[in-house]
């Protein structure tokens, strides 16, 4: 068993060493309506950093256990660097577990506490304490050996729990929502260290969140779950920019969206009134775009001129109507209500531009290379 580094040279960091995770049509069925999961495939390379992506009820939650081995398959495999570990128990299968709650053990120190799994495998005591020392200093928490889990922060405890968590070398680590109880701030720091710690220790992560921007923030790649089974799977920017359904689009940032009421199968599509052109290239490949579309266009990519202004050559545009104006700091948002429907939409603009008010008709306009046309 190999010893944490607490320091990586840049070679190191770019050689994972983690663990394959394949699962192929992996489904848990509890005898209700439709399976928690569902035929769900999915490769996670070898210490790569995925997040299981999802709402409340969507399979994410589900399909990590069923990874650990807290939960047995109703069918399907799950294979560790090309081994079934399906039938193994959780205690067999050498992943580490991070939860929400910490689950510290309160009469032992934070030393102590690290050091469990290490006692568990019957590591010399020599090589504990070596490994407490590196881990402890790995998550930034020298020093702090003698405490008592009541004597640390909640950030605190949750660096424990992390070093607890990555001290005996697990095949792969698996998060459950692990930020979920902390504040804003806190959530954003430990964000950081979770990504550098990943980065240091080379290892492979599985992540559980609800939260799309910590998502964003963390992610090599995104698996987006949506009820029980994988609605997309790509990088944070390929599921942001280039979405193949409506349900990605919506999940992930805000969205301008103007159902088509049909498909999208040639160079251009009608709504309101205006003919907008679709490149090819922004057109999603999922089969249900021939059938039932929808243009998603991001805030960030819409701009807006008063009505009867000039809308600059090439773009795409639909007439709308100021609803509200908000200012977010660093910009502000018009919120708007787009053509004869009112769809609710909305555009970014620059936070010292005040020209923009409640009740303005307005054009607003877009790049057709910045839109995407989805699977409605």
């Amino acid at each position: 068993m190999t010893t944490i580094e607490t320091q990586a040279s840049p070679a190191e960091t770019t050689t994972p060493r983690g663990t394959q995770i394949d699962l192929r049509d992996v489904t848990k069925d509890y005898g209700l309506a439709t399976p928690a999961v569902d035929r769900v495939s999915l490769t996670i390379q070898p210490g790569e950093f995925m997040t299981l992506l999802g709402p409340s009820g969507s399979g994410k939650t589900t399909t990590l256990n069923l990874i650990a081995g807290f939960e047995t398959l109703t069918s399907g495999t799950i294979s560790l660097n090309g081994v079934d570990v399906g039938r193994l128990p959780a205690h067999k299968r050498d992943l580490g577990m991070l939860f929400q709650n910490y689950a510290l053990f309160p009469h032992l120190t934070v030393a102590q506490n690290v050091a469990y799994p290490l006692r568990e495998r019957r590591i010399p005591k020599d090589e504990i304490a070596k490994r407490v020392a590196e881990v402890l200093e790995l998550v930034q928490l020298p020093g702090r050996d003698d405490h008592y889990p009541r004597q640390l922060s909640g950030g605190q405890q949750q660096r424990v729990a992390l070093a607890r968590a990555i001290v005996f070398d697990p095949k792969a680590l698996l998060l459950d929502e692990p930020l979920g109880a902390l504040d804003r701030n806190l959530r954003a720091a430990l964000q950081s260290e979770i990504r550098r710690i990943h980065r240091e220790v080379g290892s492979t992560f599985v992540f559980v969140t609800h939260d799309q921007e910590e998502a964003m923030n963390l992610s090599d790649r995104i698996a987006l779950f949506n009820s029980g089974r994988i609605e997309q799977v790509g990088t944070p920017e390929e599921l942001y920019r280039s979405p193949e359904t409506l349900f990605t689009a919506r999940f992930l940032g805000d969205s301008n969206v103007f159902e088509l009421g049909g498909g999208a199968t040639g160079d251009s599509v009608g709504w309101d009134g205006e003919t907008w052109k679709t490149p090819r290239s922004t057109v999603a490949s999922h089969p249900g775009v021939a059938s039932s579309a929808a243009v998603v266009v991001r805030p960030e990519d819409v701009g807006i001129v008063a009505a009867g202004g000039k809308v600059p050559a090439g773009r795409n545009s639909a007439r709308a109507v100021v609803t509200d104006v908000e200012y977010m700091g660093s910009y502000r948002t018009a919120m708007l209500a787009l053509g004869a429907a009112e769809v609710r939409g909305r555009a970014r603009i620059d936070a010292f531009d005040d020209s923009v008010a409640i009740g303005d008709q307005v054009i607003a306009h877009w790049q057709p290379e910045r839109q995407r046309v989805v699977a409605a």
